[in-house]
Parts: structure tokens; C-alpha cells; sequence
């Protein structure tokens, strides 16, 4: 029986780990965990943010998700665009989704990440 989802991978190209690591640290304020030794050895990096568990892994063939990605939940939406936003990255609003404020946005190699928030049930 499935419990819980323990992380999310992402691929990456060679040799991007610093761009990955200053957009994923210091953009969307999550920290950077170490890799097991055997797993360092292939590059890649992965990051933490409470419960939330991303994996960058190198793929030398990289081409980015540019429809399948995380669906991440953040608090104060509004703020946290302006942060990404503030950072260099591109906000895309969507109001497709009932009950939830959302916007899109992309990682610096291309993979793209949906943000979003529930809104309180009397403003739905």
C-alpha cells in the first residue's frame, strides 16, 4: 500500500549543478541535502524544504519536462511569485484549477515546476 510520495526526480544536464543549486537554494528557499557517496559520484543534487523532497539527476541526453513536473504547495502564493519572480524566473498565472490560486514556472535548465495554494472554502 502506497503511504506517501518520498521524493520527486528531475534530470538535469551535465555540469549544471552550481545554476541548479543557486535557483533551488537561494530562489525557492529550499536546502541542499547531501548524496549518499555512492550516488555523488553521478552528479545531480538534491534538495528539501520541509516534507518536500526533489532530486536533480544527470541525464546526458537532458531534455526538460516541459509538461510533466512537480506540483509543489506554498503559503502566502502571492509573495512567493514575487520571490521567484525577484530571482530571474518566469511566473505564468493559471486559474484553471477551482479552489486553488496556481502559477508555472521553470527551473534555469527548462523543467517546469506548478505552484499552488488552496484557497479558503468561502472564497471558492
Amino acid at each position: 500500500m502506497l503511504s506517501a510520495v518520498d521524493h520527486v526526480q528531475l534530470a538535469a544536464p551535465p555540469g549544471r549543478e552550481d545554476l541548479l543549486r543557486a535557483f533551488y537554494v537561494d530562489v525557492l528557499g529550499m536546502t541542499e541535502i547531501p548524496k549518499p557517496p555512492a550516488l555523488a559520484a553521478r552528479g545531480g543534487c538534491w534538495f528539501r524544504a520541509g516534507a518536500v523532497h526533489l532530486h536533480l539527476g544527470i541525464e546526458d541526453d537532458f531534455r526538460p519536462a516541459r509538461k510533466a513536473h512537480p506540483g509543489l504547495r506554498v503559503t502566502d502564493i502571492e509573495a512567493y511569485a514575487e520571490r521567484l519572480a525577484a530571482g530571474g524566473a518566469t511566473v505564468t498565472w493559471d486559474d484553471d484549477l477551482p479552489g486553488h490560486r496556481r502559477f508555472y514556472s521553470q527551473d534555469p535548465v527548462g523543467n517546469r515546476l506548478e505552484f499552488l495554494e488552496p484557497m479558503p472554502q468561502a472564497a471558492v
